[in-house]
């Protein structure tokens, strides 16, 4: 319930340091490297800096179905990205993605690296590249990238906006939870509807719209993040509970989402992914404390 205060905002603002939260330590209105150090590269094509949060995931799940679908050239290294230690401020991090968020990826298949920062982008890029999970023209590639580009505006909502005043804030504030548990269940209800129609987001195909949308909207119906299912009552949209479902069933999605991930059961986390066959010799140097 509110507290009877209200806040005015001052006239210039400024940062305190001590009113951030749980994440206090790694938030900053400035932008820019905190420490010298590189980023190491392995000897895959593709060199990707994560961490199994659902941005992550979204490209490792892509990654794993490339590879499924006997794309060979998508193979990878994904090393382990601890933001809560601030990693994602090193120089060499920065160089590859300015705006200092996971993921970030270096495509190292040419004559000349290309990074890559931005989720939506690295699966734009990977799925061109490789000709599959994005249809090529027409109306079918257009509404794929508009689910996407969805997921990319959408998701604000739920992480920075509910997730946070429901979950991390330092208090709790009835106007901000309220206001954006209803644009999380407007969502939720723009899916349902959607899926109640569609087997996948854009029809028939599997593509990555579903890769981007499932690790946000899959988890929070399963009531996965934030300890938020009985609040939204995420039982009641039955279409996205099917989807989610028959995503999580398919073993390239099982493997992309055990990558870089550090919470969670032991055999469910595989911390670093240099080869495909560390997710069976996984051993306790793969699987290092954070």
């Amino acid at each position: 319930m509110a507290d009877g205060t209200e806040y005015t905002p001052p006239k210039v603002w400024t940062w305190n340091k001590d009113n951030g939260g749980r994440f206090a330590n790694i938030n900053r209105p400035i932008a820019g490297p905190t420490h010298e150090k590189a980023l190491p590269v392995g000897k895959h094509p593709f060199q990707l800096y994560s961490l199994g949060t659902p941005n992550g995931v979204k490209v490792t799940v892509l990654l794993e179905e490339l590879l499924a679908a006997g794309h060979s050239g998508a193979e990878y290294d994904a090393w382990l990205i601890n933001i809560g230690a601030g990693d994602q401020f090193s120089s060499g991090f920065v160089a590859v993605n300015p705006n200092s968020k996971i993921p970030a990826l270096v495509d190292r298949s040419g004559p000349e690296p290309i990074r890559l920062f931005e989720s939506g982008a690295m699966m734009v890029h990977l799925a061109e590249k490789f000709g599959a999970f994005l249809p090529t023209a027409g109306a079918a590639r257009a509404e794929t990238l508009s689910w996407l580009f969805w997921q990319m505006g959408a998701t604000p909502f739920l992480g920075g906006g509910f997730g946070h005043f429901y979950a991390y804030a330092p208090s709790k504030i009835e106007y901000a939870i309220d206001r954006y548990a209803m644009e999380v269940k407007r969502q939720l209800d723009v899916l349902d509807r959607n899926l109640a129609e569609r087997e996948y987001m854009t029809g028939s195909e599997y593509t990555i719209a579903d890769m981007a949308i499932w690790p946000w909207y899959g988890a929070l119906v399963k009531g996965l993040v934030y300890d938020a299912g009985e609040f939204l009552q995420v039982q009641d949209y039955k279409h996205v509970q099917r989807w989610t479902d028959q995503i999580a069933q398919r073993p390239a999605v099982q493997r992309g989402r055990m990558v870089n991930r550090v919470q969670g059961e032991p055999s469910s986390q595989l911390h670093e992914r240099h080869d495909a066959s560390d997710f069976d010799t996984k051993t306790a140097d793969k699987i290092a404390k954070t």
